[in-house]
């Protein structure tokens, strides 16, 4: 206990030197440290002062690269934004669903021999109603394709869909309750995938997506001042197909004048506020499609453009040889885009929307594209801002909550212990700085709870010293020396110490699995302050003592 070899002295000298450099950089400013801002959308002049502030100060760093430069993350509480709860409806997950299968479901039935129907199947209600013309006939059969098509949900064993003959000939598809509960608990992965893409396509934004029961997300955007320009990103369906097109205008204006297309055609609008007339069921989705940016057409102004995967490639090629002088639209969320003609076969799969797009529009159309369609449509419940004046005061406070506990328990153990109790509190101030630095090192967020945590943890590290001296005194005054006295209060306070902490330990990590939002942030910080509250009252106190102990050799610890 008393035995600190060079190996073992070299190993906590530079754990507490690591620490403070990774707690270093939370003194300076982002542009002292070379950290460039991110590019601002904002015309406000003081946040392009600020922007512009910063970029010059990161310019002109001489912070070393070699030596860590990241900061805590500040929560939205500290740092303030914009906090988002959102809801999925499993109703319009499953409609949804019923759609992407209906084009699979047309294919199955024209195979040879072809099964005829009466009209064009469509999603009512939920539900697909298949008509058959001779249901005699083909009743059996077109059971068999669709019952062959018919897919799983996600990665369970559980089908889609429910086929049962229906009155009059009709064959009746719709969704079953075990999969809709499936495909909601499905669908709020995927959605809180899409929407870290659309709000954070670099993915350099402290942005944190947490579920909330079956079918609610919540989004916490720290340092986000605008919660509009987020509601459009993610109000966006984001639903991308091709269909073949009909722009002529005597079909467009029968269409409209009876308010009803032709079968299996549907009448859209145009970006330009115009109409067109499109297939419904798409010849490709947006699922196809691998990647999306902002690019320029001829004439140099904003455009998206977007690449799609080998097997769509190819499909694109062939519909474009198949098709040449038609036309075809790229529809998104029930808007053509744009509406070309097919002069010639299309290859490479390389295709680019154009249009009166602002540079920042075509950024967020291609973060929507290459993002994915949304299972559903997210329903904002609840939306609160906050300003960063209230997080600054709550950071204020935190800091002079701690500093104000750090110093009464300084003078609580000062006052009890004498001299040892100043080497408790300078562990202590070890223990904060290397909190600091594992916050720093691991990315993670600092909340308002968190900081209740680290205040927590200052208590929780004194009650190992004084656990540990009390044994010592008692030892001491049981007859032993000092170095006796402090080896057997070590050992005998050992378990006792790790008994506690370790079933804190546990109760934080259940908090952080359960948890969500501040709950994780104040479990996160609880976490590490065990792991350094252990380390620096076992180890870097009784280093102090003994070094002390075997310098001055006292007869007796002032104790």
């Amino acid at each position: 206990m008393l035995n600190f070899p060079t190996w073992k002295v070299a190993l906590i000298s530079v754990t507490l030197i690591w620490g403070g450099l990774l707690a270093l950089p939370n003194l300076f400013s982002d542009g002292f440290l070379g950290i460039e801002p991110r590019v601002t959308d904002s015309y406000d002049p003081v946040a392009v002062a600020a922007y512009e502030q910063q970029m010059q100060a990161a310019r002109e760093s001489w912070w070393p690269g070699v030596l860590p430069n990241s900061k805590v993350n500040l929560g939205l509480d500290l740092q303030g934004g914009v906090y988002l709860l959102m809801d999925i409806d499993p109703e319009e997950v499953a409609s949804n669903r019923l759609e992407t299968v209906l084009r699979d479901i047309q294919i199955s039935l024209n195979r040879r021999p072809n099964i005829v129907r009466e009209g064009v199947p469509e999603v009512v209600d939920g539900r697909i109603n298949i008509r058959l013309k001779n249901p005699e006939q083909d009743m059996d059969e077109a059971i068999r394709r669709l019952q062959r098509i018919n897919p799983t949900v996600g990665q369970t064993q559980i089908k889609l869909m429910s086929i049962e003959r229906g009155a009059s000939g009709t064959i009746r598809v719709s969704v079953p309750e075990s999969a809709r509960s499936a495909l909601a608990s499905d669908a709020q992965g995927k959605m809180m995938e899409i929407i870290r893409r659309r709000v954070d396509p670099d993915g350099v934004a402290e942005v944190s997506i947490t579920p909330q029961g079956d079918s609610r997300i919540i989004l916490e955007a720290p340092g986000e001042a605008d919660p509009r320009r987020i509601k459009e990103l993610l109000g966006r369906a984001g639903r991308l197909t091709f269909n073949m097109a009909d722009i002529t205008a005597s079909a467009i204006n029968v269409a409209q004048q009876t308010g009803r297309a032709r079968p299996g055609w549907e009448l859209v609008d145009t970006a330009e506020g115009a109409a067109v007339l499109i297939r419904k069921i798409p010849e490709l989705t947006g699922s196809d499609i691998t990647s999306a940016n902002r690019g320029f057409d001829q004439a140099n102004r904003p455009a998206v453009n977007f690449r799609l995967n080998g097997a769509a490639a190819s499909k694109f090629y062939n519909l474009t040889a198949r098709n040449r002088g038609d036309y075809f639209a790229i529809v998104l969320d029930g808007v053509s885009m744009s509406s070309p003609r097919i002069n010639e076969p299309i290859p490479g799969g390389n295709v680019q929307i154009t249009g009166s797009f602002t540079p920042e529009e075509a950024d967020d159309l291609a973060a929507i594209i290459e993002a994915g369609e949304l299972p559903a449509k997210l329903n904002f419940i609840e939306e609160r801002t906050v300003g960063p004046g209230l997080g600054q005061e709550s950071i204020t406070a935190g800091s002079r909550a701690s500093i104000i506990g750090l110093f009464l328990v300084g003078c609580f153990m000062i006052a009890s212990f004498g001299l040892i109790g100043v080497f408790a509190v300078g562990s202590l101030l070890a223990n904060i700085v290397l909190i600091l630095g594992g916050l720093s090192g691991f990315g993670a967020t600092l909340t308002l709870p968190g900081i209740a945590g680290i205040i927590l943890t200052i208590g929780m590290a004194v009650d190992a010293n004084v656990i540990v001296f009390e044994r010592i005194r008692e030892e001491q005054s049981a007859g032993r020396s000092p170095s006796s006295a402090i080896q057997a209060g070590y050992e005998r306070a050992l378990s006792a110490i790790l008994d506690a902490n370790i079933t804190t330990f546990i109760a934080a990590l259940i908090l952080y699995l359960i948890g969500s939002g501040p709950v994780k942030g104040f479990a996160v910080t609880l976490a590490i302050g065990i792991v350094t509250s252990v380390f620096t009252a076992f180890v870097v106190t009784r280093w102090f003592t003994v070094l002390y102990v075997r310098k001055f050799r006292p007869k007796r610890l002032a104790m």
